[in-house]
């Protein structure tokens, strides 16, 4: 049969589509097997699921960056816990301290038994009776009274309670006011030497599986003792504390003053230190409530807190963290030099 010119071209024209559609097709599926998709996942943390930009074989792998302002689980990291329980006491009996700071009151109730092991069991901080224009003697005594019976309803015997001026505070004027009034009310006022404080912030604070390892600070507003135990004996050293800008000291003669102290500190007592004090608190609360006793600090350029005495606290820091080299301070929620001192008492 002859093909009419019409025909023909219908013919021609129906073989090139079919060419045509067969050559769509197969680019098509040679394109959606072979090449990598423009876009990637991210997981609800914000990681990224492309391979090419998290396998470290294909040129990617980078370090997660620390969130230094924050308490996301990546900043968590950095700061592992340290797990650590001490030994409970056996048997042990109720001792009160009140410590006469430069910053105001703090008390502290532990249960010690005669092997000087110790658990808190209450603490007050910041509270202060030279504030409340107690302007007589009377006045002082009434509200010490009233003070002193929060120990005896907890349970703590009269002989047992105790009062310490820390070296920071001795010289002020409303604490030797106080410190007339306990006498008259024949308590004894324990005034100790920064010396005594490290000790006994040293034996308060570090415990005896770290003796040989790590070292302790307690960073005053008053004065900052440093501490440790060298040929079984415990050193201390004494420098600027965190209200060191009332007296006009700059800080980066604060600073020096601090880093040369640490750097005495020997090399085999720098692998971790046990940190107390005003200012470690606030950093150690800025992180969130502890699950235990212990919060480990972040490196101190982590910190952004306000106020003169956390900045001036935080230069401290730095300067102990710079001179010792000591990659792990850990924050005692509970020690306090003045608990050192309740131990050495018989």
């Amino acid at each position: 049969m002859r093909l009419t010119p019409l025909s023909k071209l219908l013919l021609v024209l129906a073989i090139v589509a079919a060419i045509y559609f067969a050559l769509r097709t197969f680019v098509l599926k040679k394109d959606t097997t072979g090449s990598t998709p423009a876009n990637t996942e991210t997981t609800a943390n914000g990681t990224n699921t492309n391979s090419n930009s998290t396998n470290p074989a294909n040129g990617g792998g980078n370090a997660p960056s620390t969130n230094n302002g924050g308490s996301s689980s990546t900043a968590a990291a950095t700061t592992p816990s340290f797990d650590y329980t001490p030994p409970a006491p056996v048997n042990g009996t109720l001792r009160g301290v009140v410590e006469l700071g430069a910053s105001g009151f703090n008390s502290f109730v532990a249960r010690m038994d005669k092997d000087k092991r110790w658990k808190m069991e209450r603490k007050a901080f910041g509270e202060s009776l030279a504030i409340e224009n107690m302007a007589t003697t009377e006045d002082v005594k009434t509200g010490l009274k009233k003070y002193i019976s929060q120990m005896f309803n907890f349970g703590v015997s009269n002989k047992d309670i105790h009062f310490v001026v820390s070296s920071g505070a001795a010289k002020s004027p409303e604490i030797v006011k106080i410190s007339n009034a306990l006498k008259e009310m024949k308590y004894v006022v324990n005034v100790v030497t920064p010396e005594q404080e490290g000790r006994y912030a040293f034996a308060a604070t570090m415990p005896k599986d770290f003796e040989k390892d790590a070292f302790v600070v307690d960073i005053g507003s008053g004065n900052t003792k440093i501490s440790w135990k060298e040929n079984g004996v415990a050193k201390a050293l004494e420098g600027s504390g965190a209200k060191y800008f009332q007296s006009g000291k700059d800080p980066q003669t604060v600073y020096n003053e601090i880093k040369m102290l640490a750097a005495k500190i020997p090399a085999s007592n720098r692998k971790m230190c046990f940190i107390i004090g005003g200012v470690p608190f606030e950093l150690a609360k800025s992180q969130g409530q502890p699950n235990g006793r212990y919060t480990t600090l972040k490196k101190p350029d982590a910190y952004s807190l306000e106020g003169e005495k956390n900045k001036a606290g935080l230069n401290i820091y730095k300067a102990i963290a710079d001179g010792t080299k000591c990659e792990s301070f850990v924050f005692d929620w509970d020690s306090n030099f003045t608990i050192g001192f309740l131990l050495g008492l018989k």
